[in-house]
């Protein structure tokens, strides 16, 4: 499914087969890397599920479509610049597409929105950056089971310095006026988020 999505906004802006098969090739080999537990294909599936859910709230389809494929692209858990590395690659990419500048301009900016998922201007950001987070709204079973798999990607850290970080982070989103910025996302996911995170922190 992914694919088709990938190739069919894609060919808004292209009609070089060749090239729009060979980008979604490399986004499947980029999300199937075997340090890879959580920020994989099926991450998109379920980011690209809550977004048609809000579909007719979006106004640009097109760019948060390309940020969804790219906004985990370079994804590697010793690096503090992953959410730059992956919105210039976008930003590349979506260049060989003859995608407009303005509209790369907007993914790029949405792709480094992931970074601290802050308030934007841009309300479609918000959308976007409430479906990244979605996964924390989840119920308890499937919020563990995320916790597990983002561990797993930070396997190279001990406890000793994992914990203290992993800390920072859910001290961070328990801090935010509002985790989620849209009222979807706040209506849906907030106050199961905020039970999932505090269980988590007091169980680290």
């Amino acid at each position: 499914m992914l694919q088709s999505v990938f190739i069919d906004v894609a060919s808004v802006y292209s009609d070089n087969s060749e090239l729009k098969n060979r980008l979604w090739n490399e986004i499947s080999i980029a999300y199937q890397s075997n340090s890879r537990h959580y920020h994989t294909l099926q991450h998109l599936n379920h980011l690209y599920w809550h977004l048609t859910e809000m579909k007719d709230r979006i106004q640009n389809w097109h760019s948060v479509m390309f940020s969804l494929f790219y906004h985990d692209f370079v994804y590697q858990s010793t690096r503090s610049d992953n959410e730059t590395k992956s919105s210039e690659v976008a930003a590349q990419r979506l260049h060989q597409l003859n995608v407009p500048a303005d509209l790369i301009t907007v993914t790029k900016a949405q792709i480094l929105a992931t970074k601290l998922h802050e308030l934007s201007m841009n309300e479609d950001t918000n959308y976007f950056t409430d479906a990244d987070l979605s996964i924390l709204g989840q119920d308890p079973e499937t919020y563990i089971d995320y916790c597990q798999n983002v561990r797993k990607e930070y396997s190279i850290y001990p406890d000793l310095l994992y914990k203290p970080g992993r800390k920072k982070v859910i001290k961070h989103f328990l801090a935010m006026p509002r985790i989620y910025k849209t009222e979807f996302g706040f209506t849906h996911w907030e106050g199961q988020a905020r039970i999932n995170l505090q269980s988590e922190l007091e169980n680290l």
